[in-house]
């Protein structure tokens, strides 16, 4: 595609608002001399001149007075557009639209959405709980809060809450016919109820930790569901034993509808990330809200 010979239109209208060379020269903050030879250089490319000179002014050939009449107007809106840009990535006023997981609004973004909102009253928060990754630059997401182990390499990532502790977990009711598993080894005879990610189509890995050691452990799975609520569900139904963020089910671990077991071979889980594409970086509001949620979580480390 042949490129339209665009450069050299400022200083071209800055000689017409100016009057002249050397006045045009001084306003744009460059020598008299580089004036001279970017509009000579547009005049080339556009075949003709347009102005005629003498030694102490400058007029605007026919040519000229049309590209200027054109040109001037297409300017003025490239100015306005450039200026609103900056204002936009400098503003702290404005929607940021985050893809998230149900586990990541409430292990990482709810402690801190109430006192977050409420010192940044110009943002707003446009949230998407996707269980499957997102691809956030495709589908015009600022970011996204994940965990650490499933992050993309070539996003700018920001940690924003320690480990995260995991459970084993089932209703009492289940517990009370099928009996409480003792060590990893028991879930094997147990009703397991899993979950499959829905990016990969693959079976959410279940760790404990053993002797010291983080060890993999594949238990079969009498249900199967692409979401981590719907094994805390079906667990608080009464259909088996699941394994998650212990802090997705808090309330009903309050309640008493779930209980937690093998305790002590629960293994931390990754800690949980702010990222966003490098062309992000700038957006005001995004800055505003990754410092905010990295010094809370250096206030509050343990939530």
């Amino acid at each position: 595609m042949q490129r339209l010979p665009t450069y050299g239109i400022e200083v071209f209208l800055t000689i017409v608002r100016e009057g002249s060379m050397r006045a045009a020269a001084d306003a744009l903050g460059v020598g008299a001399s580089a004036v001279t030879l970017q509009l000579k250089s547009l005049e080339e490319r556009l075949g003709i001149e347009l102005f005629f000179r003498t030694t102490r002014s400058v007029a605007l050939t026919d040519a000229g007075k049309v590209l200027f009449e054109a040109a001037a107007p297409a300017h003025r809106d490239l100015i306005y557009a450039i200026k609103k840009t900056r204002e936009m990535a400098q503003s702290t006023t404005g929607t940021l639209r985050l893809s998230l997981s149900r586990g990541a609004y409430i292990g990482a973004l709810a402690p801190a959405l109430k006192e977050f909102l409420a010192e940044n009253p110009g943002i707003n928060l446009d949230l998407s709980w996707n269980e499957e990754l997102v691809d956030i630059v495709r589908d015009g997401f600022h970011g996204g809060i994940r965990m650490g182990d499933v992050l993309s390499p070539d996003m700018i990532a920001v940690r924003i809450t320690p480990t995260v502790k995991s459970a084993f977990f089932a209703a009492p009711n289940y517990l009370k016919v099928h009996g409480v598993p003792k060590c990893p080894r028991d879930l094997l005879h147990h009703q397991c109820i899993r979950h499959r990610h829905l990016t990969s189509s693959t079976m959410h890995q279940w760790w404990v930790t053993q002797d010291g050691q983080d060890k993999l452990i594949d238990p079969p799975a009498r249900l199967i569901f692409d979401s981590a609520a719907g094994v805390i569900e079906a667990a608080r139904d009464g259909h088996g034993v699941g394994w998650s963020m212990k802090a997705a089910m808090k309330d009903y671990l309050k309640t008493g509808e779930l209980q937690t077991v093998l305790e002590p071979y629960a293994k931390d889980l990754s800690p949980f990330y702010i990222y966003y594409p490098m062309q992000n970086k700038r957006v005001e509001c995004l800055k505003v809200l990754v410092e905010f949620l990295k010094d809370r979580s250096k206030k509050h480390p343990g939530n």
